[in-house]
């Protein structure tokens, strides 16, 4: 084997005998090896046969070479690679500038990790920013990838991002989407799903979508779906980060069903009859002026009130209706100053507009630096409630002032006694008031159901304006609490998760007198009203926020919380927690039974792999209803997840009567394949609501699941669905979403 070794010597010796006019310290030293002939001939070197360049960051190898000491460019042909800083590049021929650091090559393929990059021609621009013709993008590295775009010509930008112009999409050979221009971020996501679904109100469905960077702040995504008895569906989602260091952020959801059936109805609720074009556009954006003064906007506008449940189903669970609001907040270090406007955009919804609302909210601080605090919140409002269209009521509204103020003394006594007393004045100005002479009230005599609140109101029970008034409110009470502890530092069982255990005991009382003078509470307009709920509201102000709703009350809450805490990994967790408490009603409007149900909340983490937790309430002392809602989770297994839950209640006047059992896991049966199930049982009526079942395989670069679904929320109809999704997971930074539900597509 013949070896040649050009050094610096090399370069000073070539450049000598050729007369170049550059020194040669101007330039890199090269190094070429060879195992065939070598030879020099008008500052022309050239090797043959396994040849090796080697020239400061860069490695270049081929079956031939020539490097002109003139021209400073290395040609090599025949099985060429070029390896530079972290990169590869190979091609059937390459010439590489070692003053420039260009390359520029044919037929070649090059990898910017995770990235693979082939094409025609390379030609490097400038520093680290390449142009390819006819060239290939995949991250799947094989000689025959799964899948890859191509386009007609790319610019790279290393370790930053790609440009496209005139790509397609190939799953295999087959083409699959068009772009007449896309850019990718090599530092972030880009994913495809394409979903066969078939759900009974929708038929054989195909979803598709595409999400992709637009340029380093802009991402998109766009869908693609048909369902067999809808038609066609096409939607744009943008998410744009901007502003300071990127911390604001702007989220465009639009979506447009040519619907075929409006008129499918997979529930017992009767529908109107529908348009035909249905869409949806949302607008969700937070901007931060400055790091203390920021804006809200959330608004969605809908074709109709059901859009949301037929084709959003998952989000139609969490926000069955959609909010629509306008906001600016100043914040400081003791308070905060908010605009609000909220809207009504979609008719079909009721709404209580706030047009708008300004809030000027002091935090507890201490007064003029003594130990008492005050808090408060000043307010004003110009409200509407406006009913859904069609719904039989009438709209009402007025311009509303409000003004509160609170002084606390919080202390320690004894070193171990914990005293909070308060008192504070509120005053609410109406500039509209109902007359009470001819209103209905509520015949109902549920000592649960509050009886000085009229009725909404209808042609028939209308709101008769009585002028302007002035309510006030005065508050006072006072909150104790204390704690005993006691330690066993003995106490140990691996099984249990026990090193140690410490009980802490602390009883609490909290005693709430508040008198409402001036209009009748009866006479005024709700907007910030009561709302049906089954736990116990707040009988502080301002946590108690219904301010429209307040009347008169004497409340005595009592309570103790048990915590049995451990050591566990050289931290203190709480092992168990139980928190039991319930209300002595001297005069309660919204509770006229003299003491409230009996509450305890258990929370049980014996082991990190399992829990249990219990909230329940019973009518310990009197008439009322009963609630158990109870919730277990294991992890017996680092593959195999278990989840339980059920929930009761029984005799409450607002919700029905329900025993509902819910229970689901997932099994990792190996690396590549995984079980899902969920399932919804309601006993009362003896029927299993929903059932979920899915199997999900781990592919190369995709993640297949194949799913079914089983709703039965009436008894009477049932909505039957399947789904087969294929998620591409190879890019960097990508999600792959394994939620088996047609309704949550694209979610």
């Amino acid at each position: 084997m013949r070896m040649l070794v050009w050094g610096v010597f090399f370069i000073v010796g070539a450049a000598g005998l050729a007369g170049a006019a550059n020194s040669s310290s101007d330039h890199q030293p090269v190094e070429i090896t060879s195992s065939g002939e070598t030879t020099y001939d008008n500052g022309v070197a050239t090797a043959r046969d396994n040849v090796a360049i080697h020239i400061g960051d860069t490695d270049i190898y081929g079956d031939f070479a020539q490097y002109n000491s003139q021209t400073h460019e290395v040609l090599v042909r025949g099985n060429v690679r070029i390896y530079r800083d972290v990169s590869l590049y190979v091609a059937d021929e390459g010439i590489y500038n070692i003053d420039t650091k260009q390359i520029r090559t044919s037929n070649v393929r090059t990898e910017f990790h995770p990235y693979f990059l082939s094409g025609r021609d390379v030609n490097q621009q400038s520093s680290n920013v390449y142009h390819v013709e006819d060239a290939s993008f995949t991250t799947d590295d094989s000689p025959r990838p799964d899948f890859h775009l191509h386009a007609r010509t790319v610019r790279v930008y290393e370790n930053d991002h790609v440009v496209f112009q005139n790509v397609t999409f190939y799953i295999g050979k087959v083409p699959v989407f068009w772009w007449p221009y896309l850019y990718q971020s090599l530092n972030d996501a880009f994913s495809f799903s394409i979903a066969p679904a078939d759900l009974s109100s929708w038929g054989p469905s195909l979803l598709t979508q595409v999400t992709f960077p637009i340029t380093d702040d802009i991402k998109g995504r766009l869908r693609l779906d048909y369902r067999g008895r809808r038609g066609v569906a096409i939607g744009f989602d943008s998410d744009i980060d901007y502003g300071k260091d990127k911390a604001s952020n702007l989220k465009i959801k639009t979506y447009y069903a040519d619907d075929q059936n409006p008129e499918i109805n997979p529930t017992a609720e009767k529908r109107p009859q529908l348009d035909p074009n249905r869409y949806r556009a949302t607008i969700q954006d937070t901007t931060h002026f400055t790091d203390d003064f920021y804006g809200i906007v959330n608004v969605t506008k809908l074709s109709d009130a059901f859009l949301m449940q037929d084709f959003y189903q998952s989000e139609f669970r969490i926000d069955p209706v959609p909010d629509n609001v306008v906001a600016l907040a100043k914040t400081g270090s003791f308070y905060s100053l908010s605009a609000i406007a909220r809207f009504q955009a979609n008719d079909f919804f009721e709404t209580t507009e706030r047009l708008p609302e300004v809030v000027l909210d002091i935090k507890r601080t201490p007064l003029f630096g003594t130990p008492i605090f005050y808090e408060g919140e000043t307010g004003f409002a110009d409200l509407h409630r406006n009913f859904a269209q069609g719904s039989g009521f009438e709209d009402y509204g007025t311009n509303r002032f409000d003004t509160f103020h609170q002084l606390l003394y919080p202390n320690t006594y004894f070193g171990w006694l914990s005293v909070v007393p308060r008192v504070g004045f509120r005053a609410t100005y109406y500039d509209k008031t109902r007359d009470l002479g001819n209103t209905l009230f509520p015949t109902n005599e549920d000592p649960l159901i509050p009886n000085f609140i009229p009725q909404d109101p209808t042609p028939t029970n209308p709101v008769i304006d009585a002028g302007s008034g002035v309510r006030t409110v005065v508050d006072a009470g006072v909150e104790a609490s204390f704690k005993l502890s006691r330690t066993w530092d003995d106490v140990a069982d691996r099984a249990l998760g026990l090193d140690g255990l410490l009980h802490v005991i602390q009883p609490y009382t909290n005693f709430s007198y508040v008198h409402e003078s001036g209009i009748d509470p009866s006479a005024i307009l709700q907007f910030d009203r009561f709302e049906p709920s089954t736990q116990l509201r707040p009988i502080d102000f301002p946590q108690f926020t219904p301010i429209d709703s307040i009347a008169s009350w004497t409340i005595w809450r009592n309570g103790i919380r048990n915590r049995l805490e451990t050591r566990r990994d050289d931290v203190t967790v709480t092992w168990l927690e139980l928190d039991t408490f319930f209300d002595v009603n001297f005069d309660n409007p919204y509770d006229r039974r003299t003491y409230s149900n009996f509450f305890n909340k258990l929370r049980f983490t014996p082991l990190p792999w399992a829990s249990l937790t219990v909230d329940s309430q019973i009518p310990a002392f009197s008439s009322g209803f009963t609630e158990v809602n109870t919730t277990v989770a294991v992890q017996p297994a680092s593959n195999l997840q278990l989840n339980l839950g059920h929930r009761y209640l029984n005799d409450n006047p607002f919700f029905t009567h329900s025993s509902l059992f819910v229970v689901g896991g997932y099994y990792r049966l190996d690396d590549n394949w995984g079980f899902g199930f969920q399932e919804q049982y309601e006993g009362t009526v003896g029927i299993f609501q929903e059932q979920r079942y899915a199997i999900y395989r781990d592919l190369t670069n995709w993640v297949a699941s194949f799913g079914a679904v089983i709703r039965d929320n009436t008894g009477s109809k049932k909505e039957y669905g399947i789904l087969l999704t294929f998620s591409l997971k190879a890019f960097p930074k990508f999600g792959f979403d394994l939620n088996f539900d047609p309704g949550s597509q694209g979610q």
